[in-house]
């Protein structure tokens, strides 16, 4: 049976919402410790992450041990699309669009040097298909990032066999779930 990219998110949204927090948290941590047990997070220097929606696997303090190490960048909607800001401990935070935290310093546009950026999504393929909230953020940002590998990262129910795609979806090199 093949099932819609719409239908697809509205079964994740389904599966998420059957989890408590406390699992959701728990699952996170397990993901997590597992992104940072890859050679590509401990060979990396600049690293693209995401400030976490509830919904997404935490990555609230996996974005502030990695800033005491590694330069840290994090989306910014702008219009239709994403801009890069540096992360720092001391970085002034807001609410941006869609209720995710972003940072309000210094722009950064030297994709050539993003070693690694790890992208959410709603769901992902084994192989690296991802589906993400529909808008095309990261599909119109990841092809600008010459040189980074592209690790998704999920729960492991958000893994699935096979998903619809289309030609200006980005495939990840690597999902972690």
């Amino acid at each position: 049976m093949n099932v819609t990219k719409t239908e697809l998110r509205r079964q994740m949204r389904r599966l998420k919402a059957s989890h408590t927090a406390a699992e959701l948290q728990s699952l996170s941590a397990a993901v997590v410790h597992r992104l940072l047990l890859t050679e590509a997070w401990q060979q990396a220097h600049t690293i693209l992450l995401y400030h976490s929606l509830p919904d997404e696997v935490e990555t609230h303090s996996l974005i502030a041990e990695a800033a005491l190490t590694k330069t840290v960048l994090l989306p910014v909607v702008v219009g239709d699309d994403l801009i890069l800001r540096y992360y720092s401990a001391t970085a002034q935070m807001t609410v941006g669009a869609f209720g995710i935290g972003e940072p309000t310093g210094t722009e950064f546009t030297d994709y050539a040097d993003i070693d690694l950026a790890v992208v959410p999504g709603m769901a992902f393929t084994a192989d690296g298909c991802r589906l993400g909230r529909g808008r095309g953020y990261y599909d119109r940002l990841l092809p600008r990032l010459t040189r980074a590998l592209k690790i998704g990262l999920c729960w492991p129910f958000q893994l699935v066999d096979t998903m619809p795609t289309t030609h200006h979806d980005v495939r990840m090199d690597a999902v972690v779930a």
